[in-house]
């Protein structure tokens, strides 16, 4: 992997004879880089609803995820700038990584700033904007010059 320039830091709770610990503390290695500098980290699943507190299973990181049925994934993504990935999006044409989940999305920007691009519409998000995805074709822009950073959490939809 290259440029990675944040990996996060996961730590996991449970209870061990009546009493809450701190089972986990450790570097996320569920880490994947689908495009140069597009750094993709599920950092938790779940895979029925409602959730129960078993110990994760291995996830594999998909730059467009299926979520499990009656699932949830916990999403950790660095989006670099538009130009080092390549990407050019013409005027009046879709972005070429406009894609579609069947999922609802809670998404956080947490640093940096990105366009959130749909069929027919664009906006400007900064650090601490939030976005709910509603299943909905969507594409995300980086056209600035810095790493955009985004937490999501992914929730099976229909």
């Amino acid at each position: 992997m290259t440029n990675i320039k944040a990996i996060p830091r996961r730590i996991i709770t449970g209870t061990k004879d009546g009493k809450s610990y701190i089972a986990k503390d450790e570097i996320v290695t569920n880490v994947s880089e689908h495009f140069k500098g597009l750094i993709i980290s599920d950092v938790w699943q779940t895979s029925k609803m409602p959730a129960t507190f078993e110990q994760e299973k291995p996830i594999e990181n998909f730059a467009i995820p299926s979520v499990i049925k009656n699932g949830t994934y916990f999403r950790y993504v660095q989006i670099p700038p538009d130009e080092q990935l390549g990407i050019e999006a013409p005027e009046g044409q879709p972005h070429p990584l406009i894609h579609q989940t069947k999922s609802l999305d809670y998404i956080i920007i947490l640093s940096g700033e990105i366009y959130l691009i749909t069929d027919t519409d664009k906006t400007l998000l900064q650090a601490g904007d939030i976005v709910i995805q509603t299943g909905t074709n969507h594409a995300w822009s980086n056209r600035s010059d810095e790493n955009c950073i985004q937490l999501a959490v992914l929730i099976d939809a229909e």
